[in-house]
């Protein structure tokens, strides 16, 4: 991503807390202050690289760092940055919320790649588009950084057809044929299916991949050994890091999850300032 996107990104956070009218935050005003963030549980770090460009926006000076992917510990110092004493208050909150936030994310991505791949070497763990609104891309990259695939950023990079398509289309093999009748041929087409035999459907109408939503890992099992090489098979639909080896154990491509964002909870750390 690049600084001048990450910059404007993390000023409409810090302007959730009204900078620069930080009434209490004057009081530090020209004191040379050094701020630590300080782990206090172990994870996948991530969101450090997203906030580098925004602290030096904001004139303040970074010292050390642990790379975005690092495996962090309890106590760890992430992060170190100087300069005012009131910008370095005013930029705490945001500093934590995102790399807390990343972080929470990259980790519980991490736990689902490893879960997964101890049943099965080759599975690939992907997010989904139930992200934090205004977060979409950080979580997409956080999800990147603890070893998964980002899948669709938004409607635009592929034909997903899902079952309110279906639904209003009229079947699997009509919203299939329509997709391909207005799509180039450079945008991959994906349709959502919840049985074996509209799977099959899916398959003969020559869609590059079937996503098997909400089904339990039997009958993803069943697809599998009908479809398995031929087309790109993606289960979803409420996996988690419990169930998440009974899915990858089917011998499924792709295993996308909702939870790795919406569920994850952030890493906890804070904010540590001292005079210098």
């Amino acid at each position: 991503m690049l600084d001048s996107f990450l910059v404007e990104k993390l000023l409409s956070f810090l302007k959730e807390d009204a900078y620069p009218d930080d009434i209490t935050g004057r009081l530090a005003s020209g004191i040379n202050s050094v701020a630590q963030l300080r782990l206090k549980e172990e994870g996948v770090l991530c969101g450090v690289r997203v906030v580098i460009p925004f602290l030096k926006y904001m004139g303040l000076q970074v010292r050390n760092y642990r790379e975005d992917g690092s495996k962090v510990k309890r106590d760890d110092i992430v992060l170190t940055f100087e300069g005012d004493g009131e910008v370095v208050l005013a930029v705490e909150r945001t500093v934590l919320n995102v790399i807390s936030r990343l972080s929470g994310v990259s980790t519980a991505t991490k736990l689902m790649v490893e879960n997964a791949r101890e049943v099965n070497q080759h599975v690939r763990i992907a997010g989904t588009r139930k992200t934090t609104p205004g977060f979409r891309d950080l979580e997409k990259y956080a999800i990147e950084v603890g070893g998964g695939d980002p899948h669709r950023l938004g409607l635009f990079d592929a034909v997903l057809i899902k079952d309110n398509h279906i639904s209003l289309l009229g079947g699997v093999s009509e919203s299939i044929r329509k997709a391909k009748s207005i799509s180039s041929f450079t945008k991959k087409i994906e349709v959502e299916v919840s049985s074996l035999e509209d799977a099959m459907k899916a398959y003969r109408e020559g869609v590059d991949a079937i996503l098997l939503d909400n089904m339990t890992p039997q009958e993803v099992r069943e697809v599998v050994q009908e479809l398995k090489g031929k087309v790109i098979l993606e289960a979803s639909g409420n996996i988690t890091p419990d169930n998440v080896r009974a899915y990858a154990s089917t011998g499924v491509d792709v295993i996308s999850s909702g939870f790795i964002t919406h569920s994850s909870k952030a890493l906890d750390m804070s904010l540590d300032v001292f005079r210098f």
